[in-house]
């Protein structure tokens, strides 16, 4: 190899390989994008004395990290929206409502989102009178961080014909006052009234969006993404573009919505179909939901419900519907990924994965559970074999949720410990744009269990920082099917993180052979 080592980088840093055969090293080879070798410093400048030298010895350098769970071009739109969290009163969130609507031309859309119920501190569902005060003119339409609530005004409600005689969709509600009329909240599918209202994002805006969102993931240390369906179809198409065009900073495995899966033999799609010669985008899992979200009381729950008597959510994709349609995703090698939130959600739908299982372990992929959230202790041992792929930054911000109006389920809520002695593989992501896909605050919600209130939510299923990160490193790519990636090995794609210390600061590196070094 010394004579071929022209062309070839020499990584020198202190090496996390998630290879049990091999968990630590002290140096990297690499080229044409991929691992030749690992070992030490002297076993690699022997095999490769004229390699270029990449010093990074005072720093960690880890497989690089994935998103398991991101909505990554609604997070690039969402990125030039009005950004509301943080928001802690009614009144801060209306003045930068004020605020964005004095930049706009008349009529101008306001879009925006990012705010909690809780952290408002509202115990109701709030007025569209309330948005009208500040915004008469411009219709309006902001989304709770879970995104299954939008609070819109009256001008928003006006442009999409929504009024006392619309009835609630299937899967959604309108919420409404003592008289009938639209309150300004809507639930779950009805959101979808509002939205078909909205102008349609151009072309080179929907690129402009995909770029941005993979950009910012790129930046904070990720070298991968697995991008849920919660968008239309010219959301997949753009990060398809830009792979194309030798412009994706990230591998992405996508999915589509299973009203779309009659397209997917149409299109050939299944494990590693990619749109690209490059392999970076590629389709790998039909999305469904079987409930909303904690947050918009949507979450599907067991008796006793909602603490506040809010009642007991809303059930969504019926479990006979996920079945059928995951039977034949399955079927065409596409892995069903459905979002379960609530504790009878996930009981229902481990009910329907039971019958799945066989059919899966025939084709090799593994079902996945999305979210997870809250559950019965009973249930947790029915993980076994499934991926669970969670986030754990929603922990910071649901901590003081879970014991208000769950209490019941505090101690099963997030049980990322318990699912793995169950067996479960750990798929970590943030769910961006409902949260930043922020590194640190990960780590740090998987490990100290601290919510936002400053109380540990079960500190009992506490992980430890190499847990956390083969949970954003080898349980995705095993989720997706990527036997080269999420490790370090002879083979594996070289997309690596380094590290100042582990959870701390990070940056990707990416040393692909077609594009150069990539991102460092």
């Amino acid at each position: 190899m010394s004579d071929l080592s022209c062309g070839l980088t020499l990584i020198l840093a202190r090496v996390l390989t998630m290879n049990e055969a091999q968990p630590q090293a002290g140096a990297v080879l690499v080229g044409a994008g991929r691992v030749l070798a690992v070992g030490s410093r002297e076993e690699l400048l022997a095999l490769a004395p004229r390699a270029e030298l990449l010093d990074h010895r005072g720093l960690l350098l880890t497989p690089g990290l994935t998103d398991a769970h991101i909505h990554l071009v609604g997070y690039g739109f969402s990125l030039a929206e009005l950004n509301l969290h943080g928001a802690a009163s009614v009144a801060e969130l209306t003045r930068r409502l004020a605020e964005r609507t004095a930049t706009l031309t008349a009529g101008e859309w306001v879009r925006g989102g990012g705010f909690l119920l809780a952290e408002l501190g509202l115990q109701d569902y709030p007025d569209a009178r309330l948005l009208d005060a500040v915004s008469p003119q411009h219709p309006a339409l902001l989304y709770s961080r879970d995104l299954h609530l939008a609070w819109v005004n009256t001008a928003a409600l006006e442009r999409a014909g929504i009024h006392a005689g619309t009835p609630d969709p299937e899967g959604g509600r309108i919420v409404r006052r003592a008289d009938g009329s639209p309150s300004g909240v809507l639930l779950e599918n009805a959101t979808d009234l509002l939205t078909r209202a909205l102008p349609v994002p151009s072309e080179a805006q929907t690129l402009a969006a995909a770029r941005r969102g993979a950009d910012d993931l790129a930046h904070r240390g990720y070298v991968s993404a697995h991008t849920m369906a919660f968008e239309g179809p010219e959301a997949p198409r753009a990060l398809a573009t830009l792979a194309a065009r030798g412009e994706l900073p990230l591998r992405v495995w996508a999915c589509l919505p299973h009203e779309r899966l009659h397209l997917a033999r149409e299109l050939g799609l299944g494990p590693g179909h990619s749109a690209t010669g490059g392999g970076l985008f590629e389709f790998g899992g039909v999305k469904f939901f079987t409930d909303g979200a904690l947050g918009s009381r949507t979450a599907w729950l067991h008796a006793p419900g909602f603490a506040d008597g809010s009642g007991t959510g809303i059930a969504l994709d019926a479990p006979e519907l996920i079945g059928e349609l995951g039977t034949q995703a399955l079927d065409l090698g596409l892995v069903p990924v459905t979002h379960a939130i609530g504790d009878r959600a996930n009981t229902e739908l481990l009910s329907v994965y039971d019958e799945l299982r066989g059919r899966a372990a025939q084709r090799g992929l593994r079902l996945r559970v999305e979210h997870a959230q809250h559950l019965r202790p009973a249930d947790i041992a029915r993980f076994a074999g499934l991926v669970a792929s969670v986030q754990p930054i929603h922990l910071q911000a649901d901590g003081a949720m879970i014991r208000r109006l769950l209490p019941h389920l505090e101690g099963s809520s997030y049980p990322f410990a318990a699912l793995k002695r169950a067996g479960a593989l750990l798929a970590f992501g943030s769910d961006a744009p409902v949260a930043l896909p922020d590194v640190q605050a990960s780590f740090s919600a998987a490990v100290s269990r601290l919510a936002d209130d400053g109380l540990p939510l079960a500190p009992a299923e506490a992980l430890t920082p190499e847990e956390v990160l083969h949970a954003f490193t080898r349980g995705p790519a095993l989720a997706a099917g990527w036997h080269d990636e999420g490790w370090i090995v002879p083979g594996a794609r070289a997309a690596f993180t380094l590290w100042d210390e582990l959870g701390g600061q990070c940056r990707a590196l990416v040393l692909d052979g077609a594009r150069g070094r990539g991102l460092e």
